[in-house]
């Protein structure tokens, strides 16, 4: 069964590494990630002196500097809901459960593959964006280091957040077989979800709002997480299970339905 599961690992690497879409989706993250961080950081360093006292006491130079994660988990996500969609689009998904019938080992190697990808690119997006920022700014501004208390959590934290989330877009993709309707339901929950909780009576808001695979991302990569909401990496253990819970629900209904 190894053997198996590392020949359809090629295969996978080689249909994610051959596809347009990838290199695109990669570059649009890097860029994103790096250059919102930049210019956050840039209007910080512009605008330091005219900021009232409580804005600068509020102010974290590390989550500041991983702001560009909110927009990047979308774009990752994306393209896990493409690894998977993309094929049941152009029908070659058949092609792939004929060379190798045990269809959860499929999943299993495109999982394996793309994870490994995305927590790469997670995590070098959210280094480079840290010293990126960091680099934005100077005296009297404060700035950070991977020694400050919390920084290196929050930095590694939000690579791994980055890499779960695009899982969970590949799990809806799993789960729904189409590209439009798995962006739909990862959208929802990432972000039409919340809103809908935020109109909710505050002592729900509360207790809802911690279950949110956005305000868990929220306390990763926040070197001080607010009240109310998961301790960092018990909320990621959460968003893990939400994941596996997926990928498992897609798995039973892969096997048993036609392709």
């Amino acid at each position: 069964m190894i053997e198996v599961l590392a020949a359809q690992m090629r295969s996978e690497w080689t249909k994610l590494r051959t596809v347009r879409s990838t290199k695109w989706t990669i570059v649009a993250t890097v860029v994103i990630g790096v250059g919102v961080s930049a210019l956050a950081m840039g209007e910080v360093q512009a605008h330091w002196a005219t900021m009232g006292p409580p804005t600068r006491a509020g102010f974290d130079p590390t989550r500041v500097s991983l702001t560009a994660a909110f927009f990047c988990q979308l774009v990752l996500g994306v393209l896990g809901v493409l690894v998977m969609s993309a094929e049941y689009g152009t029908g070659t998904i058949r092609a792939t459960f004929s060379a190798l019938a045990r269809r959860p080992l499929v999943v299993a190697a495109k999982v394996a593959v793309f994870g490994l990808l995305a927590l790469v690119v997670g995590e070098a997006v959210t280094f480079v964006s840290f010293f990126a920022g960091q680099a934005m700014i100077t005296a009297p501004v404060p700035h950070a280091t991977l020694a400050t208390p919390g920084a290196l959590r929050a930095v590694v934290g939000t690579g791994l957040y980055l890499c779960v989330i695009a899982l969970f877009g590949l799990g809806l993709a799993t789960l729904l077989r189409h590209t439009a309707g798995a962006i739909s339901a990862f959208v929802g929950v990432l972000l039409v979800l919340p809103i809908i909780v935020a109109a909710l009576p505050s002592s729900v808001q509360n207790d809802a709002g911690r279950f949110m695979p956005l305000q868990m991302g929220r306390a990763l990569m926040d070197p001080r997480p607010g009240p109310h909401l998961f301790a960092p990496w018990t909320g990621f253990f959460v968003l893990v299970g939400y994941t596996a819970a997926v990928l498992g629900v897609a798995v039973v209904l892969l096997v048993r339905r036609d392709a």
